[in-house]
């Protein structure tokens, strides 16, 4: 029967690691091809509703106008999430054109803010002066490059609008507007930009949300005190802190990192993270014990791809590598056992 590296001792580890390794990506799950929607996700009918109303102020895109775009933009606010998707700029892109074409300083801040508060509420209308003449700066830029062929660049690059709808101005918008998507372009396309990528790093805290949750349910369930970090918080000891302190930061006692990654490059960033933890809790003077345990509690398949990572993983715990699938096993195999209530 299949045992974890939680289960035996370091020196069995240290002799076996193959074995351990194996064990661990055995029950390594991936959740990439489901993603959490997130506060403000815009679902296709919105958007659809926002693109089929820009289409009709501008009649069938033959009149690019941000006069009529920018009054109806304040009515129907998914009008601007709509051209900045066909631009393709991320928000601040968006703000850096703007200002440095118009002289009006639109910042990344305000931006960011509208496109959440769109986001948030789509059929709002916009209000407020303030921001009237940015909205407007916005609109003007984004129709000056969509009225506008892609200039010519070096042939060792690409220019950004160079795509299939923005690559000869409003001749290309009314062709893929009125007829079928070629579907190889729209392939390529995808395969450029990645589908939901940006979606996908909007969410990104989410989708650890979940191990920190299921952690958190364990911890409570047996009555351990915790202290759970919060991002880019500083506490006194560590130069990062980990995700949770137990019981305590004033007495590190176990310390749990939770991590989730679809990518190896990554998986290898957050394993030298653990490593560090490890090296933080040296060894005392008095014993061999270390000054506190690290516990690696991990998810994604980025981790199931380089064994030797993993090796350095296991061997940084000292074996203390759980999944989702072995949560269950987390009290009862480490130091977490000491501080149970219940």
């Amino acid at each position: 029967m299949m045992k974890y590296p939680f289960e035996v001792a370091f020196s069995e580890l240290e002799a076996n690691p193959d074995v351990y390794i194996s064990a661990v990506f055995s029950c390594l799950e991936s959740e990439f091809l489901v993603l959490p929607k997130g506060e403000g996700f815009i679902d296709y009918p919105v958007f659809e509703k926002g693109y089929e109303y820009l289409k009709y102020v501008t009649s069938g895109f033959q009149n690019i106008d941000p006069g009529p775009i920018t009054e109806a933009a304040f009515q129907s606010p998914m009008i601007i999430i709509v051209l900045r998707t066909m631009l393709g700029f991320t928000p601040p892109e968006w703000a850096y054109v703007t200002t440095q074409r118009t002289g009006v300083s639109v910042t990344q801040g305000f931006v960011r803010t509208l496109d959440r508060n769109i986001r948030m509420n789509p059929s709002a209308p916009l209000s407020g002066e303030a921001s009237k003449d940015r909205v407007k700066e916005l609109v003007e830029t984004a129709c000056q490059l969509l009225n506008s062929p892609v200039p010519e660049v070096e042939p060792n690059k690409i220019h950004r609008l160079d795509k299939a709808d923005t690559s000869s101005g409003p001749t290309a918008i009314r062709a893929l507007s009125s007829m079928g998507v070629p579907y190889a372009m729209l392939l390529y396309e995808r395969f450029l930009g990645r589908p939901f990528a940006g979606h996908r790093d909007s969410v990104s805290e989410l989708v650890g949300d979940s191990l920190e949750s299921a952690i958190e349910d364990v911890l409570a369930k047996a009555g351990v005190s915790y202290r759970k970090t919060k991002r880019a918080e500083r506490i006194p000891g560590f130069d990062q802190a980990p995700d949770f302190i137990i019981p305590s930061e004033f007495n590190p006692q176990v310390v749990i990192e939770a991590k989730i990654t679809e990518d190896d490059g990554t998986a290898r960033d957050k394993v030298t993270r653990v490593q560090h933890l490890a090296s933080i809790s040296s060894t005392n003077t008095i014993s061999d014990l270390p000054k506190f345990e690290v516990i690696a509690c991990i998810g994604g398949r980025g981790f199931g791809v380089r064994r030797e990572d993993m090796k350095k993983l296991l061997f940084a715990t000292r074996g203390k590598v759980f999944t989702i699938k072995t949560l269950d096993f987390l009290v009862e195999h480490t130091r977490l056992r000491e501080f149970r209530s219940r």
